[in-house]
């Protein structure tokens, strides 16, 4: 519970929110993460904070989620804060994520979406190596987004 205050301001955002439902409130904020605490107690995952290193601010998340456990296969997400944007960020995070999920955690693939407008988002992925697979309905916008896995390299 200590980062709750960066929760707060990373998730009531209307910018950081807008394709996900929109800022949470304060009350979903914690319950968001509470059951971050509860996924790393039980699976050892959970969307970390990312830090700059040359001046310690934060600058969002990224981190795993389960998504079909009996196939080995974890979902990758990540949230940056606006002044973030453009600056790589999301692609650094996501490949230190994705190296502990199939160097440390041994998944057999990742699974990613996103909101049908966050074009952004999409160009990240690709540029990751996930592939469109279909689309499925993500509940919190009740629309269907854009669905993509990427696959445990064959020499990991």
């Amino acid at each position: 519970m200590d980062d709750l205050t960066l929760a707060l301001a990373l998730w009531q955002d209307p910018e950081v929110t807008r394709f996900i439902s929109g800022p949470l409130s304060a009350d979903a904020v914690r319950d968001r993460l509470v059951r971050e605490m509860e996924s790393m107690a039980a699976y050892g995952v959970q969307y970390w904070p990312i830090f700059l290193r040359a001046t310690d601010e934060h600058a969002g998340c990224a981190g795993l989620r389960p998504y079909k456990l009996k196939d080995r296969i974890y979902e990758l997400g990540f949230h940056l804060r606006p002044a973030y944007w453009g600056k790589g960020l999301a692609s650094e995070a996501a490949r230190a994520v994705i190296a502990y999920a199939f160097e440390t955690l041994r998944v057999s693939a990742l699974f990613a979406g996103h909101h049908p407008a966050n074009q952004v988002s999409r160009h990240v992925l690709e540029k990751l190596g996930f592939r469109f697979t279909h689309e499925e309905i993500y509940p919190p916008t009740g629309l269907l987004h854009p669905s993509y896995l990427l696959a445990r390299p064959a020499s990991s």
